[in-house]
C-alpha cells in the first residue's frame, strides 16, 4: 500500500485575512513496507504534510493518493482509508477516551461491526504486541497510567483496526529514556514482524538516524532534503542553518575530526561511532 503526493498545497483559514499557507508544492511517494522518517524545526509544516496522508486534511491543490484512492474524490470511503492507515497523536489523551484501557483499544474494531470474539482477540493481540499484559492492564484504568503505557495503548488500539500504515507523531516526547526506549522498541518490531509501512514524525535526529530507512527533512513548507539516513546526515552544515540537532554520534564525530582523527564514514548509532574510533586508532591514525 503506497501514498503518492503530487504538487500538494494547503492553508489554514484559508479564505479569511489570517489565512496562512503552511505547504507548498509538495510531492514524495511512500512505498509500500518502508520505514519513512520526517523530520524539520518546529513549524516546518511535516505533521500538517502526514495529516494529508489519512484524509485527517484535504489538499487545496495538488492530490494524495492512498492505495490509488484520492483522498479529494467524493467517492473515497474517507473512514475505510483511515482504518487503513492509522493515526496515533503526540499527545495520548487527545486519542484515549474511553474508561479502561481493553474498552479504548475495542473502539475502533466495534465501530468495523466486527464480532465479539474477533474483537476480544484483537484487542489481546494488540496489548501483547506493544508489551501490555492483558491480564494485568485490560480492567485498568486508563488514567491511572503513565505516559508511556498511555502511548503504547494508543498504539494497540491503532494496531486493533489492522492497518497497512501507521504515522507516529512525535510519540516519545516527554518520555523519559526507558519509556522512549520501550515505545521505539514496539515500533521496530511492528515494522519488522507485521510488516507494517511506519512514517515516524520527530524533532529527534537520532531517532530518525537509528529507525528510518529513508528520511525527508522539512523546512517552512517544502521539502529541504530527501534520501536515506547516511546521505541526509552528510548535509552538517545545511541542517544546522535550518535549526536542527545532529545525533550525539554525530556531534562526537565531528569534535574527534577536528582534533585529528581520521574518520571519513558518517555513523548512525552508537555502536557504529564506537566501531569508527576503534579502527582509527587501530590503523594508527588517532591523535592524542
Amino acid at each position: 500500500m503506497s501514498i503518492i503526493v503530487e504538487n500538494l498545497c494547503f492553508s489554514y483559514k484559508k479564505g479569511t485575512p489570517f489565512e496562512k499557507k503552511v505547504l507548498h508544492d509538495i510531492s514524495l511517494t511512500v512505498e509500500d513496507g518502508e520505514f519513512l522518517a520526517l523530520i524539520g524545526p518546529t513549524q516546518s509544516g511535516k505533521t500538517t504534510l502526514a495529516q494529508h496522508f489519512n484524509a485527517l486534511l484535504i489538499p487545496h491543490c495538488g492530490r494524495v493518493m492512498v492505495n490509488e484512492a484520492d483522498t479529494q474524490d467524493p467517492n473515497t470511503d474517507l473512514v475505510a482509508l483511515r482504518l487503513q492507515v492509522g493515526y496515533v497523536f503526540q499527545n495520548p489523551d487527545y486519542q484515549l477516551f474511553a474508561p479502561t484501557v481493553g474498552e479504548d483499544i475495542a473502539f475502533g474494531p466495534l465501530n468495523q461491526k466486527l464480532p465479539r470474539t474477533v474483537i476480544n482477540d484483537r484487542v489481546s493481540e494488540a496489548m501483547k504486541i506493544v508489551n501490555l499484559v492483558p491480564e494485568i492492564f485490560l480492567n485498568r484504568d486508563i488514567y491511572a497510567l503513565s505516559g508511556g503505557q498511555k502511548r503504547r495503548v494508543a498504539i494497540a488500539g491503532v494496531l486493533a483496526c489492522q492497518p497497512q500504515i501507521m504515522i507516529l507523531d512525535d510519540i516519545t516526547a516527554g518520555l523519559d529514556p526507558r519509556g522512549r526506549d520501550e515505545i521505539l522498541a514496539v515500533i521496530r518490531r511492528l515494522h519488522r514482524e507485521q510488516n507494517i509501512t511506519i512514517i515516524l514524525i520527530s524533532n529527534s535526529m537520532d531517532e530518525a538516524a537509528e529507525m528510518a530507512d529513508r528520511i525527508i527533512v522539512m523546512n517552512q513548507g517544502q521539502i529541504t532534503l530527501e534520501g536515506k539516513a547516511r546521505a541526509i546526515f552528510s548535509h552538517l552544515d545545511l541542517l544546522r542553518s535550518i535549526g536542527l540537532e545532529l545525533p550525539e554520534s554525530m556531534n562526537l564525530v565531528q569534535q574527534l575530526q577536528e582534533r585529528g582523527l581520521a574518520i571519513s564514514s558518517v555513523p548512525l548509532n552508537l555502536d557504529e561511532t564506537i566501531d569508527l574510533i576503534a579502527g582509527s586508532f587501530r590503523k594508527g591514525q588517532g591523535t592524542t
